[in-house]
């Protein structure tokens, strides 16, 4: 249905997560995958929802001459904890950190998406709370040895053992937890 939509454009997916990917596969659209470096900074003061647009916009800026025909999508993913960016971490360390900081609290996870031609750009995003119960320091190293979070926001991923045994409470997209909010991310193709 949806690649009826999108027939006229070639869909440039700038994502190498795999989870990412899925999404784009189960909605069945057909795409290409294209990576560009980029150093992921922003500046100070942005916060929350601020940040994901600013680092969803950031990457698509990477691609310097689209084709006329070309939609790039490019996404960024935080988790929002206490009014801090959590983003992915570098080791074992940062990971057990992280996940200690998460244990017992309602978090944020917030996902921006940019849609961009060579003629017009469009930046959303979605947020999903998720409360974790009080893990324990065993749950959070186990977890930590055998799924090594550290390609993940907040370094979790809900669709693990972690979440199956941490998450209590959900509010929002699920799907949006894992990488991408696929329902708005549909809806805002549909419009183009």
């Amino acid at each position: 249905m949806i690649q009826q939509k999108l027939s006229k454009y070639n869909v440039i997916l700038a994502s190498g997560s795999p989870r990412r990917q899925q999404f784009f596969k189960d909605l069945e659209i057909d795409f290409s995958i294209e990576l560009k470096p980029v150093n992921e900074v922003y500046p100070k003061e942005l916060v929350a929802e601020e940040i994901t647009d600013y680092l969803a916009d950031l990457k698509s800026k990477a691609f310097k001459n689209l084709n006329h025909n070309d939609l790039l999508v490019t996404s960024d993913t935080i988790v929002w904890l206490e009014n801090k960016a959590l983003g992915k971490p570098k080791d074992n360390d940062e990971a057990f950190k992280m996940l200690s900081n998460l244990s017992g609290k309602e978090h944020k996870v917030i996902t921006s998406v940019s849609l961009k031609t060579n003629s017009f750009q469009k930046i959303f995003n979605d947020v999903t709370k998720v409360t974790f119960k009080n893990l324990t320091s065993d749950e959070i190293k186990y977890y930590i040895k055998n799924y090594k979070p550290f390609d993940k926001a907040g370094s979790y991923g809900i669709q693990e053992w972690i979440g199956f045994i941490g998450i209590e409470k959900i509010e929002g997209s699920y799907f949006n937890v894992v990488g991408l909010p696929v329902q708005k991310l549909y809806s805002e193709l549909m419009k183009l």
